[in-house]
C-alpha cells in the first residue's frame, strides 16, 4: 500500500526518538508518538502500528504527517492558552480576607455568593461567581478554626 506521508530518519532524528522512548522523560503522549514514528521507520504498515500502540490507523497516519509538517515539535501539543483567571493574587488575598471576617449582621456567617458580592461592592472586580470564589477557597490550606 503506498503511503502518502511516509516517515524518513536521519540518524540525529532517530537517536532522539529512541533517547526519549527510552529515558522515559517525556510526558505519555510525546511517547507515544515517537514510538510510532519508529515503528513507521521500521516498514511497519498503519495497521501493524495500530495494534501494537492500541489507536486508530487514522491517528497513526495524522502523527506522521504532523511529524512532516513540523518535525520534532510535532511529538509535542501547542500550548493551549485557556482563560484569563479571574481573581488575581490581591484579590484572592481579599477574598480570605473577608473569609476569615465576622459575616455581614444580618447573616449568620458568610456564604461563598455573598463573599462574591461582596467582591463587585468593594470594585476589586466587575463581576465574580460564588464557584469561583470556592475554588480560591478550597485550594488554601488555612482554616478560620
Amino acid at each position: 500500500m503506498f503511503k502518502k506521508y511516509r516517515v524518513y530518519l536521519n540518524k540525529e532524528r532517530e537517536a532522539a526518538l529512541l533517547e526519549m522512548v527510552t529515558k522515559g522523560t517525556a510526558g505519555a503522549r510525546p511517547i507515544r508518538r515517537a514510538h510510532t514514528l519508529l515503528l513507521a521507520w521500521e516498514g511497519q504498515t498503519d495497521e501493524q502500528i495500530a495494534v501494537v500502540m492500541r489507536c486508530r490507523t487514522e491517528t497513526v497516519a495524522a502523527t506522521r504527517q504532523r511529524f512532516l509538517d513540523r518535525g520534532l515539535e510535532s511529538l509535542y501539543d501547542k500550548p493551549r492558552p485557556g482563560r484569563q483567571r479571574k481573581l488575581d493574587g490581591r484579590a484572592e488575598a481579599i477574598v480570605v480576607a473577608l473569609a476569615c471576617t465576622d459575616p455581614p449582621d444580618s447573616r449568620p456567617r458568610w456564604t461563598m455568593q455573598l463573599l462574591a458580592d461582596q467582591l463587585v461592592t468593594l470594585g476589586v472586580v466587575d463581576s465574580c461567581c460564588d464557584e469561583t470564589v470556592r475554588r480560591v477557597l478550597k485550594n488554601r490550606r488555612s482554616s478560620r478554626g
